[in-house]
């Protein structure tokens, strides 16, 4: 696994586990820090998504 893959997996762990910490959040009726969770995990996504696509085109630059 090269260093792209291993960022792509660190970052979608991440946001799973943020958006668990908030949906236990929400539960308990604390929305704010639900809130801020959900946050986290959205940019997180993001930044996974953004790791997808750069590993993608280098994937389909190197045939």
């Amino acid at each position: 696994m090269n260093e792209i893959q291993a960022q792509i997996r660190a970052k979608s762990a991440q946001a799973s586990q943020l958006s668990q910490e908030a949906t236990i959040a929400f539960r308990a009726k604390n929305f704010a820090t639900g809130k801020r969770l959900m946050a986290q995990a959205v940019a997180a996504s993001i930044d996974c998504q953004r790791l997808i696509q750069e590993y993608t085109q280098q994937q389909a630059t190197a045939k």
